[in-house]
């Protein structure tokens, strides 16, 4: 019963991985603003499902991510890619005060998604989010190592185990502009 809830909801996740990270509230300390505003803009890359029913799925992604105006958090815009076919996916978080990140992942819980009900900033470089859809609970985990990369784990618990079940790569891509060339 396990295996098939992680199947089903295992491309969804991908999509919280871009989550990465949606905070918000004044009570933010400044970690969680830096982290925030590094995954700011344009992300791309590839991610795989490394347990369950789709084990093997490898997948692109394409991601913008902003903060919102005066709040410390994230949204994130983007879809992957399996083949042929792509998801559209959205996510939002935002610090609620005293009670923590909140947040959706494609809708929450009760549509399509995940909800994001809590989470740290570790520094300004690592963030980790809970997320929860029925009886389905796990954690989101990214990393920005520098300036143009970053990698997402979601794990799944799993009989009081953590279990990675989707990986991502992703870099920064920026738009670049593209000058002419003078002839000889």
């Amino acid at each position: 019963m396990k295996i098939v809830i992680l199947s089903s909801v295992l491309p969804m996740a991908a999509v919280i991985m871009a989550v990465v990270g949606i905070a918000g509230g004044a009570a933010a300390a400044e970690p969680d603003k830096q982290f925030f505003q590094s995954a700011e803009g344009k992300w791309v890359g590839p991610g795989e499902i490394v347990a369950g029913k789709y084990k093997g799925t490898k997948f692109n992604c394409s991601f913008t991510g902003s903060t919102p105006a005066g709040k410390v958090g994230m949204s994130l815009d983007g879809g992957c890619r399996v083949g042929m076919f792509t998801q559209q996916m959205s996510a939002k978080i935002e610090r609620k005060g005293r009670e923590g990140y909140k947040g959706s992942f494609m809708g929450g819980a009760t549509g399509s998604g995940l909800d994001i009900i809590g989470g740290n900033v570790v520094d300004t470089r690592k963030v980790v989010f809970t997320i929860n859809r029925n009886q389905l609970r796990g954690v989101m985990q990214a990393r920005i190592p520098d300036d143009n990369s970053m990698t997402v784990t979601i794990a799944v618990r799993v009989d009081d185990q953590l279990i990675p079940v989707i990986g991502m790569s992703l870099k920064r891509v920026d738009a670049v502009e593209v000058g002419s060339i003078a002839p000889n």
